[in-house]
């Protein structure tokens, strides 16, 4: 995740407006106090750690232990080529000369 040092560094070219109800801005005031930022801070410090981790949730890849050794034994002890592919190589050392 990126820090407030991290993102106060960069040149803030961009604008982002939202409507949000009284209460949420309220509770947004009242965070950003009791956590010594401004609501600007706390609003683009949160957002940005909630998007950093819901990204990283989407491009990670999460294995059990099971699959783990699945995985390390399919790479290091791979299956012999099938029919079809071994077809497909043949095609494409035809097609490119190789």
């Amino acid at each position: 995740m990126l820090s407030t040092v991290e993102t106060s560094d960069k040149t803030r070219n961009a604008r982002l407006e939202a409507r949000v109800s009284s209460d949420q801005k309220n509770l947004f005031q009242r965070a950003a106090a009791l956590s010594g930022r401004t609501l600007s801070e706390f609003v683009i410090d949160s957002t940005q750690e909630a998007a950093a981790r819901i990204v990283q949730e989407h491009e990670l890849i999460r294995l059990s232990r099971e699959e783990q050794l699945a995985f390390v034994s399919a790479l290091l002890n791979p299956p012999e080529p099938g029919a079809r592919l071994r077809k497909a190589v043949e095609a494409y050392r035809q097609k490119t000369g190789l």
